[in-house]
């Protein structure tokens, strides 16, 4: 017996861990006790030497002092700051009357303001209730299917799982010793695809029942010109003039690749819009030759720095330059022909989509370019949602309260299950666990393929019993080595596997943005406050249903990252592609004259 418990102690270790986690112990206390449980059994067998326990206080210190989990309270403070100061409810208002009548337009709303809120508060928790409190009720009342609604609602919260600033993005990172910003980038261009496959869903199922994703009533649609038009062609068009003048931009300076140019766009528009919007409301069309005057020294001096190398001055004066063109070819128009280019559903988007767009950009955009580190653009973030809840008058001392005791709470989370994995891993790779995983892993058949589908079919079943933080912290330090031995890029790994770990929110039974989702949606049956008209309750079976033809979209994520690894692989645009393995230096033969050590002649 004794034997046997000698030469299996690594896998003996790794499941007695799951069963202490599925009896339904706190996963940090898991780890931990386990840890030190083995850890004393190996003294005893002689498997495990005592010195290594003398490495303990340093792992913990180690923890303490690691600047990159700092990001994580930055993002959550900014998540929790932007989601209580009512930018959810601006933007799933305007964006919905910019959908209409579409069919379906209400649930194309929500994947965008998810993608939206992904890419400025990085909480999973946040986004799902903002959007279940503020998008279900109006869904339910224009007659939405309550499974179609629970379920984008829900799957579109978990956007901000892989989306940058995503927090178990920071975390992949730290574990895989990966950059953050790096994982950032990868993780942006797979984030945008995957709201795209959402709302393709959506699309067949307009196509396929109509009347489970009805559009809104004409009678439930504002922002009309005086005309009775909507005016939302001219916002396309601005859109467009944004995405031409950020490629023109890309084509003419060293910036490169998707993300990227997803980024420059956003960037771009908001500048163009806003500059815009303040001409048009605030200034009105008699100062259209100031717009113009404005715009010859702003084009000159652009030249000047494009001239002598100043890439990022040239690059935001370009941008001021493109407003200033559009705002005065739309005041021209519109003095002399009276034909409005920025009308008031353009102006209305311009000033909710503003602050968050430049939040992302503040943000992201300083990550991306290389101006910040992760945990800098986080404090920025946490500093400009502080900016931004003042300017709407919302920033209050208990909004404050709140969020701050928020962070304190997932920030310690957080930090105990890392103390008890630092516990835990000592251990494991004390008794030579790390080998037993990494040699059970890289002699499965397929190499890297077989290596991949039997890692993310494996996480795939963890996610229903574990989330995202636990799986990131006691799976992914032991798949990490293997995945490098295999010659496996461990951004692109750790992207899939952020993917994957999407579903550990929406698995039933313990998927936590249905439960989270199930918090607020209506239990009992209620009375609408718009039309006053009976409903009935969202049931607990319908939230699930509506879970799972999302769970499959994000798996076929999983195998389009896995098929497709330019996707993630753009994040190395910048970097050498040199192996310095292979660098080989030659150092030529010199003749050199014979020495004579003899007596001088």
């Amino acid at each position: 017996m004794t034997a046997i418990l000698i030469h299996n102690m690594a896998p003996i270790m790794f499941g007695s861990l799951v069963v202490f986690l599925l009896l339904g112990y706190p996963a940090a206390f898991s780890l931990g006790a386990v840890g030190l449980i083995f850890a004393l059994l190996g003294i005893e067998l002689g498997l495990f030497v005592p010195d290594f326990l003398q490495a303990l206080p340093e792992r913990v210190y180690g923890v303490m002092s690691n600047d990159t989990l700092l990001a994580i309270p930055f993002f959550t403070f900014m998540g929790l700051v932007l989601e209580r100061s009512g930018m959810a409810e601006d933007l799933l208002d305007t964006i919905g009357q910019l959908f209409g009548t579409l069919r379906g337009g209400l649930a194309y709303a929500v994947i965008f303001v998810g993608a939206l809120l992904a890419a400025t508060t990085g909480v999973v928790a946040a986004s799902v209730i903002s959007m279940g409190l503020i998008s279900l009720p109006i869904m339910l009342r224009y007659g939405y299917n309550r499974s179609v609604a629970s379920g984008v609602i829900a799957a579109s919260g978990t956007l901000a799982q892989i989306i940058p600033p995503s927090l178990v993005l920071i975390v992949m990172a730290d574990q895989l010793g990966k950059s953050v910003g790096d994982m950032y980038e990868g993780a942006f261009v797979p984030g945008i695809v995957l709201a795209g496959l959402y709302a393709f869903y959506i699309f067949l199922v307009t196509m396929t029942y109509p009347k489970a994703t009805p559009g809104l009533p004409a009678e439930a649609i504002g922002f009309r010109e005086s005309n009775g038009s909507r005016g939302v062609w001219q916002l396309g068009l601005l859109v467009l003039f944004s995405g031409c003048v950020a490629y023109a931009i890309m084509n003419d300076t060293t910036v490169k690749g998707g993300a990227d140019f997803v980024i420059l766009t956003m960037s771009v528009g908001v500048v163009v819009s806003f500059m815009c919007a303040v001409f048009n409301r605030l200034l009105g069309t008699r100062y259209v030759l100031v717009t113009v005057i404005l715009l010859v020294p702003f084009l000159g001096f652009w030249y000047w720095l494009h001239n002598h190398e100043h890439q990022n001055w040239a690059l935001l004066l370009a941008a001021l330059s493109s407003g200033l063109a559009y705002a005065a070819v739309a005041g021209l128009l519109e003095r002399f022909t009276g034909f409005r280019l920025v009308t008031s559903i353009a102006e209305q988007t311009t000033f909710v989509m503003v602050p968050p767009l430049a939040l992302i950009f503040l943000v992201l955009g300083t990550i991306f370019i290389g101006v910040a580190t992760p945990t800098e653009g986080g404090a920025m973030g946490a500093a400009g949602a502080l900016i931004l809840g003042a300017m709407k008058r919302r920033l209050t001392w208990d909004l404050v309260r709140q969020a701050v005791e928020s962070t304190a709470k997932l920030s310690a989370f957080v930090v105990f299950i890392l103390l008890g994995a630092r516990v835990f891993s000592l251990t494991f790779y004390g008794v030579s666990g790390h080998i037993w995983v990494e040699e059970l892993l890289t002699s499965l058949p397929g190499g890297q393929v077989g290596f991949l589908i039997f890692v993310n079919a494996f996480v795939f079943v963890l996610a229903f019993f574990l989330d995202f933080f636990e799986l990131a912290f006691i799976v992914i330090p032991l798949l990490g080595p293997a995945a490098e031995k295999l010659g496996i890029d461990l951004i692109w790994f750790g992207v899939i596997l952020g993917v994957n770990m999407q579903t550990s929110f929406m698995h039933p039974p313990f998927g936590f943005a249905l439960f989270y989702l199930r918090s607020v949606a209506p239990k009992d049956p209620y009375n609408d406050r718009v039309t006053g008209l009976r409903m009935d309750p969202v049931t607990t079976g319908q939230i699930y249903w509506g879970a799972v033809p999302f769970v499959i979209i994000q798996v076929i994520m999983v195998g389009l990252v896995i098929a497709f690894p330019a996707m993630v692989m753009h994040y190395k645009k910048g970097l050498s592609t040199v192996d310095p393995n292979k660098v080989q230096i030659e150092i030529p033969q010199i003749d050199l004259p014979a020495l004579n050590f003899g007596p001088p002649k």
